[in-house]
């Protein structure tokens, strides 16, 4: 009995330790605030970038590399998507990715009249989550986001999609 209250003091005394040695390296960000959000680009169909999402997906997609901008003082990359089914109906999506926080946002939707109708209350949700769609976290590992960081550019973003094979991925 003696050794394992002696092995739980030292574990308790271990964890003690090392959540104030990791505090220590916490670095405190002022609180985070989204800049006003463009209105939704136009897009070109005969433009998109294939974005390969899923092998088991039955629709393809693709991003208008015209449509897509990087907002400096919040980070948030935007794009227009376009999620096409086999019969040709397609759903577009003008949307938001923040590469520090692994989160995406849609801004609005793309009506079969030719007008955006924006999200009431757009909320971030994120790229990890059960969600039937993994198309932002594919655009973010193709080209978007450097790890926890947006690409330096959109120039480099739009040639990391247009050249995913010269991508490096760890």
């Amino acid at each position: 009995m003696k050794f394992k209250s002696a092995s739980i003091v030292a574990g308790v005394l271990l964890l003690g330790l090392s959540t104030s040695v990791l505090s220590q390296f916490a670095v405190d960000e002022p609180e985070w605030k989204e800049s006003d959000t463009p209105p939704p680009p136009a897009f070109d169909m005969g433009k998109l970038i294939s974005l390969d999402v899923s092998p088991n997906s039955s629709l393809t997609y693709g991003v208008d590399p015209a449509s897509i901008s990087l907002t400096k003082s919040d980070g948030v990359v935007r794009y227009v998507m376009v999620a096409t089914s086999a019969s040709g109906a397609r759903n577009v999506m003008y949307e938001g990715i923040r590469c520090s926080t692994g989160e995406f946002k849609t801004y609005a939707r793309y009506s079969a009249d030719g007008k955006w109708s924006l999200v009431t209350d757009p909320q971030w949700r994120s790229m990890f989550g059960n969600m039937p769609s993994k198309h932002p976290l594919r655009l973010a590992k193709a080209g978007a986001c450097d790890n926890a960081a947006p690409a330096s550019s959109v120039k480099e973003m739009v040639s990391r999609l247009k050249n995913p094979n010269s991508r490096v991925t760890p």
